[in-house]
Parts: C-alpha cells; sequence; structure tokens
C-alpha cells in the first residue's frame, strides 16, 4: 500500500501515521484515511498534532462509532481519549498517545460529510469512490466580514470592562484572550487574506503586530486588565481603519469608551 504522508512530519509522527494506515486499512468498513490540518499545508513540526479523518462505509459509520474508543486503542499506546461533544463534534475522538506523548484526533465519517468541507484533506489512502468525491467542488473556510466584527466587538468590550468594573478579573481576563481569539486574530489575518483561525501563527505571520498584541494581555491588577482593554481598542481600531464596516457604530464606540474611561479614573483614585 502506497501512503501519501507530509514530507515535514517528524519520525515519532511518521511512525504513528503509518500504523495507523496499516491498522484502518485492514478495516473492511473504512475506506479512506485523510489528513487535515497542517498536514494540508505541509508545514507540521514535532510540537504537531495529526488530525485524522476517518471515512467509513455508510451502512458502517454508526457500528464503527460505537466502537470508535477500542479503534483508537488499537492505533497505540492511549492514554487518554474523550469525544467532541463540547465542540459540536460527537464524531470526533481526542486522543493521547504515549511513546512519545502524541496528540491525535480521528474523526468517523462517511463520504457524505466530504461534501461539506472548509478544508480539502490530504489523501493518506483511499479507495476510488472517495479519491473522486474529494475532486468534485472546492472547500470553503469560514470567513467573516468586518460588519460581523463591528456588530459584536463593542458588545463584548462592554461585556469585559463590566467584569472589570465588578473587580471580577479573572473574568475579565478571559474576556480579553476571547476578544483576541474571535476578533483581533481573525482580523490580522482576513488582512493577509488569510484563514481567519483565531490566534493561531499570529508570532510567525504578524511580527510586527508582536508587541501590540503582547500589550492586550494582562496579570491579576485592575491597571493592568484596563489598560489590556485599551489597547485591545486600540488595536481593533487600527485594523478597522484598514476595512471600515458599513455598520460603524460609532455612539456604541463612544459610550463603550466613555465607560472604559471612568475604570480608568477608578484606577487612579483607588
Amino acid at each position: 500500500m502506497n501512503l501519501l504522508l507530509p514530507s515535514s512530519m517528524c519520525e515519532f509522527q511518521r511512525r504513528f501515521a503509518e500504523r495507523a494506515a496499516q491498522q484502518l486499512h485492514g478495516d473492511a468498513r473504512v475506506v479512506a484515511l485523510l489528513l487535515a490540518g497542517s498536514a494540508i499545508s505541509d508545514d507540521m513540526d514535532e510540537f504537531s498534532d495529526l488530525d485524522f479523518i476517518v471515512v467509513c462505509q455508510e451502512q458502517a459509520l454508526a457500528e464503527v462509532l460505537a466502537s470508535k474508543r477500542q479503534i483508537a486503542e488499537s492505533l497505540g499506546t492511549l492514554v487518554a481519549a474523550f469525544s467532541g461533544e463540547h465542540v459540536g463534534e460527537p464524531q470526533l475522538l481526542i486522543c493521547l498517545y504515549a511513546e512519545p506523548l502524541l496528540h491525535v484526533d480521528l474523526k468517523f465519517v462517511d463520504a457524505s460529510a466530504l461534501d461539506r468541507r472548509v478544508e480539502t484533506p490530504l489523501v493518506v489512502w483511499a479507495d476510488a469512490a472517495t479519491t473522486a468525491r474529494l475532486q468534485q467542488g472546492t472547500a470553503q473556510w469560514p470567513a467573516r466580514d468586518a460588519e460581523w466584527f463591528e456588530e459584536r466587538f463593542w458588545i463584548w468590550v462592554h461585556y469585559g470592562l463590566s467584569k472589570v468594573g465588578r473587580g471580577e478579573l479573572f473574568e475579565a481576563i478571559a474576556m480579553l484572550n476571547f476578544l483576541r481569539e474571535q476578533v483581533v486574530g481573525p482580523l490580522l489575518a482576513r488582512s493577509q487574506q488569510r484563514d481567519q483561525r483565531g490566534v493561531r501563527r499570529l508570532e510567525r505571520h504578524f511580527p510586527a503586530q508582536r508587541q501590540a498584541l503582547a500589550a492586550t494581555l494582562a496579570g491579576h491588577d485592575h491597571a493592568a486588565v484596563v489598560a489590556a482593554y485599551r489597547a485591545h481598542i486600540a488595536l481593533y481600531l487600527s485594523l478597522r481603519a484598514a476595512a471600515v464596516p458599513a455598520n460603524r457604530k460609532l455612539d456604541g464606540e463612544a459610550l463603550v469608551q466613555h465607560f472604559l474611561d471612568s475604570l480608568d479614573q477608578a484606577t487612579t483614585h483607588g
């Protein structure tokens, strides 16, 4: 059996992938093994996960899903595994393997799922029907427009600032992280026509923004958290200026800025 694996795979990842491919090829219910994630762009390193898509015969999928943990155990030394209901993916099994430690996602689908893909996976091996199906249509990564961000940003900032005002700094810090993941990271990606993937590899792709991004981090301190929200707003406004949304919320922006100033004054007087 000829396997197609990324050249950037390190040796222990390759050993696991080859063993998994051989094991799953021997299961008559499985018609293809695909790789998603950084394997698609051949941009893996020793810290990369293996994101497998296990394509099954439609009539066998329920049976395979019922035994997905046993299948995972057959692929290597399984340390722990849980299914992906928390991300709306009950067909996903998230695994940690030993010798050495390796994070592996196993997503079990039938071929119809390939028609609704956000990216076109790498074919490790596949039958002719699955190969033909992948050649049909195109993948479309979800892309949010400037209006989507503007409609939400000031609401989210106010929510986080209200936690600052109440003294719930841990929650306010969590909201800073959320803003970076849901707004700033995707907007930076959008500025370079990259896929919007949260904060993935921002350091690599946007070195000029590293200092501005670092300013949105904060420790458990009122003044530091307020300053981080101010930095978030400044960074958002600079990104918004490059692609002005049609639904600019100038009144909301002014009100949220005023609320932030009041929290800043509370810090000064405190």
